[in-house]
């Protein structure tokens, strides 16, 4: 066996995105796909800050009773002024009754769902060039005005 070490998480950042209402595109190929603007938002790291810009979207795919892939893609600007590039992909599955709540924006217990997601950065910053190198994971939650992630570096 090799001896490869195991890999920690380490705590990035906590985010809060408004998002607006939904657009429904309908029965797709693949699912019902579904167009969430991006509002705005706040991101709280470890000594640093950031806000979400306006102009983002989640595109989601409701791929049955149970379970939706989402694909947001947003950039946020730090406290200094960088910007940074999210492409956040996450897996998001529940009970049919609790999705069917999601979808029509009710509130869920955030424990009866599973949301688990792998955000990417991008970004020219010299001094935040480091993100373009790591893996992160994150957890969430959605609320029917917003989505609140905590994400960590795979160190």
């Amino acid at each position: 066996m090799l001896n490869l070490p195991t890999p920690e998480l380490n705590f990035f950042a906590d985010l809060s995105v408004r998002v607006d209402k939904p657009l429904e595109v309908g029965q797709a190929l693949h699912g019902m796909r579904r167009v969430i603007p991006i509002l705005g938002g706040e991101v709280q790291g470890q000594g640093w800050s950031a806000r979400v810009l306006p102009g983002g979207a989640d595109f989601q795919l409701i791929l049955n009773q149970r379970m939706a892939e989402l694909d947001a893609r947003y950039v946020i600007e730090t406290d200094g002024g960088d910007l940074i590039f999210v492409q956040n992909r996450a897996v998001r599955t529940a009970a049919p009754e609790v999705m069917a709540k999601l979808v029509r924006g009710e509130p869920v217990e955030p424990e009866s769902v599973y949301f688990r997601c792998s955000p990417s950065f991008e970004t020219a910053s010299n001094a935040l060039s480091w993100i373009n190198e790591r893996l992160f994971v994150g957890t969430g939650a959605r609320h029917p005005d917003r989505v609140v992630m905590r994400f960590f570096e795979v160190a």
